[in-house]
């Protein structure tokens, strides 16, 4: 399917360091990007389906790292279906599990972890809830695992190790567990912070820096952080990615975000959910840290919009999260919500409202064309004004 979203009235790139693209239009074809800015009238007439985007910004498609993933769209942590296709009305793309450790019943051995880290991603290989692509499969380092398990692993297809959750007597256990995890090419990842749920223990900036995963989950507390002094040791003495999730402590997020800025660190500094959780279903929850971050510290709202996209992309190899020719086509129009004092979707979020969202496509299909069901409704329209499709691109009503 080849798609021509025009009449642009901005767009952010997802790389902080040049963030903004002048022109007004983006090309796609067959599920990824062919040009970004400007487009031939030819090019735009040759798509399948145009869509006239209003003076709405394009960002790319929300990356949230740090999804409570079992199986399907189901949480069993609250007990709901279809949380990850609400997600996308709240323009997250793509959602990377922070391990199954929900799973009811969850396996502590070494073959069970392994079967259910398989299965996980083998589960979401191909599904995609609402539209949403979902990197699941994470193995949960428990003791008795060796390099050759997660060899293994890595060769069926599991790219993710998650410590914190594991039957260790401390958490410096971890420590050859997630150096054996990378040597097998695995993106490590570790839970930050006091406990969360029973079976986890507190982990800090002492055991961060003896681990030295690939990403400090939830640094600023899943709920609850760890002490400040240790952020800015985490930043200087590693090279680990700053995770900061909603569902945590909004004070050290705001005081991450500032260090990463101050310590030449950005490049770092990434934004998640840590959802569904005990802190509930939260489809809406990357554009509030966007907007608390972009209005709440020095920030700009493009650069915030960055972090929750091409900067999840580089830490996580994935293909998404810019709008840049070959780059998947996940793309999300936002505009300022109606009824509010700001004229664009970048001045709104630095105001702290959320943005509105007009559309989302994923993998070049649009999902939805008009009003997403959970955001303020738009200032201006987007519309599907051309079509070759049999297909209806309006949202679902409520």
């Amino acid at each position: 399917m080849r798609i021509a979203v025009t009449n642009l009235g901005a767009i952010v790139s997802g790389d902080w360091h040049d963030p903004k693209v002048a022109g007004d239009t983006i090309l796609a074809d067959d599920g990824k990007i062919v040009s970004v800015g400007t487009a031939s009238s030819a090019a735009v007439e040759a798509a399948d389906v145009v869509i006239d985007a209003g003076g709405m910004t394009a960002v790319p498609g929300l990356i949230d790292s740090h999804v409570h993933i079992t199986f399907g769209d189901y949480t069993p942590r609250q007990r709901t279906v279809g949380y990850l296709e609400s997600y996308l009305h709240g323009g997250v793309t793509t959602s990377i599990s922070a391990s199954e450790v929900h799973v009811p019943g969850r396996p502590r051995d070494v073959e069970g972890v392994k079967a259910l880290a398989v299965a996980a991603q083998r589960c979401f290989a191909e599904y995609r809830p609402g539209g949403m692509r979902v990197v699941a499969g994470s193995v949960i380092l428990e003791p008795g695992l060796k390099r050759d398990d997660f060899t293994e692993l890595a060769a069926k297809g599991v790219k993710l190790a998650k410590a914190g959750f594991g039957a260790v007597k401390t958490a410096y256990d971890y420590v050859p567990l997630v150096a054996d995890a990378k040597a097998a090419g695995l993106i490590t990842t570790c839970h930050t912070g006091g406990s969360s749920i029973p079976g986890s223990g507190a982990i800090t900036g002492d055991h961060l820096l003896k681990m030295h995963p690939h990403v400090s989950f939830h640094i600023n507390g899943g709920p609850t952080a760890m002490p400040d002094a240790d952020f800015e040791r985490v930043i200087k003495e590693s090279e680990m990615a700053l995770q900061v999730c909603t569902a945590g402590n909004l004070r050290t997020t705001l005081l991450c975000g500032r260090l990463a800025m101050q310590l030449g660190a950005f490049d770092r500094f990434i934004i998640a959910t840590d959802t569904p959780t005990g802190s509930g279903i939260m489809p809406l929850g990357m554009l509030y840290t966007i907007a608390h971050l972009a209005s709440l510290t020095e920030m700009a709202p493009e650069q915030a919009i960055c972090a929750a996209t091409g900067n999840n992309a580089r830490v996580y190899r994935l293909d998404s999260g810019l709008l840049k020719a070959g780059a998947a086509a996940d793309i999300v129009l936002l505009d300022a919500p109606d009824g509010g004092t700001q004229s664009s979707a970048l001045a709104a979020i630095k105001h702290g409202d959320i943005a509105a969202i007009g559309g989302v496509i994923t993998a070049g299909v649009p999902r939805f064309v008009g009003r997403s069901r959970n955001t303020p409704a738009t200032t201006r329209r987007a519309q599907v004004v051309r079509s070759n499709v049999m297909q209806d691109f309006a949202a679902a009503a409520h």
